[in-house]
């Protein structure tokens, strides 16, 4: 359950900013993946391969997300966090406008840049702010009140369906992402003792397994983001209140369980916990490929977003090996490797669902499986006793 860390006075700025606009930027992407399935069948009559190539689309800003770095030279990072929930919120509002393939492919890309570079200077600042005996914690309250968000959302998108069509829909969550937007223009949780951050690019052989693991952690999330839903909607027949329903279950259950993936790394370390999630997620691939049941289906979507919450343990670990200085340029640089993966494989996964929609799904099983054998070189207690 959500619970506020403790923590110095001086850092409570940054953690009621960084909460605040989390909200925000969960308010947003939700909202436009809630709808954004249902929309992109139901009015602009989009089929796999479209989807691969939006979603594709969508994961490019977060391979550029290594440019934070330069626009951090003349925008101070926690403007530029603020800076990027308004462009989240006129990326989502307008989406509604635009019901065919380019239109869509448009203003996702316009939406995932505020996202993705929200997202890029909301972990750099967590893990500068917060010492990792800390960090898991504040981490795991972001994804529970995130998850609190998301089921206040799908309950408003599924009231908003039964009233208003998605032009309005879209527009009405937009508007709200923005407000948010400029009341953290308005904010400086500066904390002027704290380390200066390198404004260079950062990219060391010390750090390879965290460039790994996150880069494979970008294929892991695009077989879900991409093709979980889609296979939902697509193959099994859910409605717009269904998916919803859904999501708004999902995170019922993230709401409870985030703090407590933080506090089981903090006590079990990130090894043993990522070989839980990727060893999950080798089943649970298979079986969305094997699967003709859609409650089966839905049932392992839940499992699947429940394990999605481990992947901070990726960054807590980062976080233990890194010198402070590298830690806002490494994020940006580790969001970039994430998104290598993330541009090219929806387009792909698209072109294989055409040939046969489980295929992309076992290919999923297999990078998992991949992913397990790599967490088993984490060692992080030389790390622990440098930095804490």
């Amino acid at each position: 359950m959500f619970s506020i860390p403790k923590v110095p006075d001086r850092q409570r700025p940054m953690l009621k900013f960084l909460l605040v606009l989390s909200v925000a930027s969960m308010i947003g992407l939700q909202g436009w993946r809630t709808m954004l399935n249902n929309f992109a069948v139901e009015w602009a009559n989009l089929d796999g391969n479209h989807m691969g190539i939006v979603q594709a689309v969508r994961e490019i800003p977060g391979f550029l997300a290594l440019l934070a770095v330069w626009v951090m030279l003349i925008v101070k990072e926690h403007r530029l966090s603020a800076l990027s929930i308004l462009v989240l919120g006129v990326g989502v509002g307008v989406t509604g406008f635009f019901p065919s393939f380019l239109g869509i492919a448009a203003t996702t890309m316009l939406m995932s840049f505020g996202f993705h570079y929200y997202e890029t200077t909301n972990q750099s600042l967590t893990l500068q702010y917060f010492d990792s005996a800390t960090a898991p914690h504040v981490l795991g309250s972001i994804r529970s009140l995130s998850a609190a968000t998301n089921v206040a959302v799908g309950g408003l998108v599924y009231l908003m369906s039964l009233y208003f069509d998605y032009r309005m829909m879209f527009l009405a969550v937009g508007l709200l992402v923005m407000g948010f937007g400029v009341w953290g223009m308005r904010q400086n949780p500066v904390d002027h003792e704290l380390m200066p951050q390198k404004k260079e690019m950062v990219f060391r052989w010390k750090y390879r397994l965290f460039y790994f693991l996150t880069f494979m952690a970008g294929a892991r999330r695009q077989i879900f983001i991409a093709f979980s839903v889609f296979l939902l909607v697509k193959i099994f027949g859910f409605s717009v209140q269904e998916v919803t329903v859904l999501f708004i279950l999902n995170n019922v259950i993230g709401y409870f369980a985030a703090p407590l993936v933080g506090k089981a790394i903090v006590r079990f370390g990130e090894r043993k916990v990522l070989s839980v999630e990727y060893g999950g997620l080798v089943i649970i691939f298979l079986a969305y490929a094997l699967t003709g049941s859609r409650w089966v289906a839905a049932g392992l979507y839940i499992l699947d977003n429940l394990l999605f919450n481990f992947s901070i343990a990726i960054k807590t670990y980062f976080q233990k090996v890194a010198d402070r200085e590298d830690i806002a340029p490494s994020m940006a640089m580790g969001f970039t490797i994430n998104h290598i993966a993330a541009v090219v494989l929806p387009v792909i996964g698209g072109m294989l669902w055409i040939v046969d929609y489980r295929i992309p799904f076992i290919a999923g099983s297999v990078m998992s499986l991949v992913s397990f054998v790599a967490v088993q070189y984490i060692k992080v207690g030389a790390a622990n006793a440098a930095h804490d």
